[in-house]
């Protein structure tokens, strides 16, 4: 697991670091002028360093700017190893991969559509400002003391159990009377 040794960090850090310095001072190639160390990893033994960069470009032209930046450090590998192993004084100086950072191009297209629904949340916010119910404010029915009384008036029609077993139709007749004993008449 990379990163998870203290001196793996360290060292980690140190190259980005020496990398991004020789980029910018040392390294005289103008396709590496726009080129940006955004993290480094190391693995635990030290011996695989994973650089991660990107690359600032003029819109329209990033594709091309960018394969021939990823050409340009492929072939500056070596000095910039040698750059490393003199800077860092470890006894094996660690191999150098270069990959190319997508999170900042990601982050960007994440941001535009940020700002899509930020802007269809303030046009939702002034409709809303002039907007009226349809029907009433509160749609739901609430139970007020006043409307029990009235109500207990409309519901005087309910049955008893004893009415419903006066009843002269065998249908009608209750089938709890036979579990309790009762005589039933067929």
């Amino acid at each position: 697991m990379a990163g998870t040794n203290p001196r793996a960090v360290r060292v980690a850090g140190l190259i980005k670091r020496v990398v991004a310095t020789a980029l910018e001072r040392e390294l005289r190639d103008p396709r590496l002028v726009n080129v940006t160390i955004t993290d480094v990893r190391v693995t635990n033994d030290l011996q695989i360093a994973k650089i991660y960069w990107t690359y600032l470009g003029d819109e329209g032209r990033e594709q091309g700017q960018r394969k021939r930046a990823k050409q340009a450090l492929k072939q500056s590998t070596g000095r910039l190893r040698s750059l490393v192993g003199r800077k860092a004084g470890l006894r094996l100086t660690p191999q150098l991969l270069f990959i190319y950072d997508e999170v900042p191009a990601e982050a960007t297209e994440v941001e535009d559509v940020l700002a899509v629904a930020l802007k269809r949340d303030q046009e939702l916010a002034k409709l809303r400002e002039n907007a009226t119910y349809a029907g009433e404010a509160d749609p739901y029915r609430h139970d007020d003391p006043r409307d029990d009384d009235e109500s207990e008036d409309a519901e005087s029609e309910d049955w008893d159990d004893e009415d419903f077993l006066d009843s002269d139709d065998p249908d009608d007749w209750d089938d709890d009377a036979d579990d309790q004993g009762g005589d039933v008449q067929a």
